[in-house]
């Protein structure tokens, strides 16, 4: 990796969680691996009245805490490292106090001689990505007259199809498109990243990665903790939109692209438009039939009582809101025409895990016997999450007389690769962000092809508030409705924490 020209990092919600727990821990290890350039400062911008050395204190405990490589391990370099943090109080509501932002840019970009280069980062509420834009135009600090400048703004981009056009046209009245950055931190995950180089650098896979061979593709994305204080977010939230509609997706376009004609920006998120261009719309009859929603209700896990979502801080007794989706939809293009492909996503599941399973069609002269757990097909599962890796599931003869045949598996993990460095997911999104490599950053056509696949579902569940909502047990898979997804005979994979391990129902 290299590393990028000398800028400003100025981060508006400076004094938030999202700071403190994983965007100055990221900026600190590519310290550490000598990724930032010496012409470098952050700027943090919030509402607390911190000052200079009270935001490197507060940011000090933040690495003790959250970084990958604890400041003690280096303390010289640590104290170097905070040196370069600085702050100023910001009422990001007030245009007139962005005079102060641009000062104190001014000040350092002349200390420092950074060339006026300056990345933006939008660490706070969708609801300020607008004002805090306008507000820095007010400023002269979007053009790029003299020196780049660029805005990474967090999801939710949007909370539907129309206020995420809304969203992209006040952005793009002020930063140009190839200056906005849309940080989605599952792109930054490794193994996302190497769903590509799996399929188009092996001559094993690309052949068969189509509808004559694959007879249909799951996505699994859980998690085992419940909304915790976050209830008043999540009311308006839901699975729907906080998972399926951004991390999922993207997951889907990158399983599903066509090989783009070069490994850069443009060519693969081309690619990615295109198939979420081509997701069959949900008719009515549809989303009836194929889109399940859950909700986690109260259950004792391992002998600790786990709470239900509606007794959650900040959530409606009568609450609608889904915890738990699943669902069945099809890719309308030549390469997966009449594919199934089937996507979940919820709290207080069993364990924290995501992956992607291809299925393979089943050969079709069955002349050996299968045994009781060898009937599955080929698969290969591509764990995002935890324990990375690879794992082939295919048949193998059983020892002994006759031809019983045993699926078994065959797995890569990341962790194997001992002396090799896996960057945490923000920690290379920010510096593909100062190289000015937007591959892993969601494109604004992008966004709205997933809000409109989405939005329908959303529309639906509106007009018909009582549309069955499964309650699931905490700890479990989810509602028992969702197996009805599949055809007779299939089911959602049931991983565990361990790649090669499955099978395990639930925690209860």
């Amino acid at each position: 990796m290299q590393k990028s020209e000398p800028h400003i990092l100025c981060i508006f919600g400076a004094s938030g969680d999202l700071t403190r727990r994983k965007l100055i821990p990221a900026l600190y290890d590519l310290y550490l691996q000598n990724l930032l350039p010496e012409e470098f400062a952050v700027l943090g911008a919030g509402r607390k009245p911190y000052t200079d050395e009270i935001f490197r204190e507060q940011m000090t405990a933040a690495l003790k805490s959250h970084s990958a490589t604890p400041p003690g391990d280096s303390p010289e370099k640590a104290v170097l490292f905070v040196q370069k943090l600085f702050y100023t109080s910001l009422d990001t509501s007030d245009p007139d106090s962005y005079s102060l932002v641009k000062q104190k840019l001014e000040k350092l970009d002349m200390a420092l001689g950074t060339g006026r280069n300056m990345i933006f980062y939008l660490a706070t509420p969708p609801s300020l990505y607008t004002p805090i834009a306008n507000s820095l135009a007010k400023q002269e600090l979007t053009t790029e007259d003299d020196g780049w400048k660029r805005i990474v703004v967090e999801k939710p981009f949007g909370y539907d199809l129309e206020s995420s056009k809304e969203l992209n046209i006040q952005l793009r009245k002020v930063f140009k498109e190839d200056q906005i950055y849309r940080i989605d931190h599952y792109l930054g995950k490794e193994t996302v990243q190497n769903i590509m180089v799996t399929r188009f650098s092996n001559g094993i896979f690309e052949p068969i990665w189509n509808r004559n061979f694959v007879s249909h593709v799951e996505i699994t994305a859980s998690e085992a903790i419940g909304v915790g204080d976050r209830g008043g977010y999540y009311e308006g939230s839901g699975a729907l939109r906080d998972m399926l509609q951004n991390h999922i997706l993207q997951l889907v376009a990158l399983v599903a692209m066509e090989p783009p004609v070069w490994a850069n920006s443009v060519s693969i998120r081309n690619e990615m438009v295109k198939v979420l261009d081509s997701i069959r719309p949900m008719s009515t009859e549809a989303i009836e039939k194929d889109v399940v929603r859950g909700q986690y209700t109260s259950s004792v896990v391992r002998g600790e009582s786990m709470t239900g979502y509606r007794e959650e801080t900040g959530v409606d007794p009568n609450s609608r809101t889904e915890t738990y989706t699943g669902l069945k939809f099809y890719i309308d293009n030549w390469r997966w025409k009449d594919v199934p492909f089937f996507a979940r996503t919820g709290k207080r599941l069993p364990i924290r895990v995501t992956e992607i399973i291809v299925h393979f069609q089943g050969s079709p002269h069955h002349i050996f016997s299968h045994g009781d757990h060898s009937s599955e097909n080929n698969q290969l599962i591509i764990r995002i999450q935890p324990d990375e890796g690879l794992l082939m599931k295919f048949g193998m003869k059983v020892p002994g007389a006759g031809y019983d045949v045993q699926n078994v598996n065959m797995d890569f993990h990341y962790s194997s690769l001992s002396e090799v460095y896996l960057p945490a997911a923000y920690e290379r999104l920010l510096l593909d962000c100062m190289l000015g490599d937007s591959t892993l950053y969601a494109r604004g056509d992008a966004v709205e092809s997933a809000w409109r696949f989405v939005d329908p579902i959303l529309q639906y569940w509106k007009k018909n508030p009582d549309k069955e909502l499964y309650g699931y047990p905490a700890g479990t898979w989810g509602p028992k409705e969702a197996d009805e997804l599949f055809s007779e005979g299939l089911t959602w994979r049931y991983p565990s924490k361990n790649l090669a391990d499955d099978g395990k129902y639930c925690e209860l």
